[in-house]
């Protein structure tokens, strides 16, 4: 993965969340949930790096954004 842009973690409030997991399924169901509850900008693939287990995903949050208010 790309490093993480200083302006996605420039204030308070903002996050790069990271997720590994086994499948595709399991990954996008993690962003899913992250997505139900605050601000997300969602990834729309997964990568896989070559000799490690599993995909990655990486998304963005605002957790200033609460989304079940």
């Amino acid at each position: 993965m790309k490093p993480i842009n200083e302006a996605h973690v420039a204030q308070p409030g903002l996050a790069v969340v990271e997720v590994a997991a086994a499948d595709d399924q399991t990954a996008f169901a993690i962003q899913e949930a992250l997505a139900g509850r605050w601000a997300t900008a969602s990834a729309d693939r997964t990568t896989r790096a070559p000799g490690e287990p599993g995909v990655r995903l990486r998304c963005y949050l605002d957790v200033r954004q609460n989304l079940n208010s």
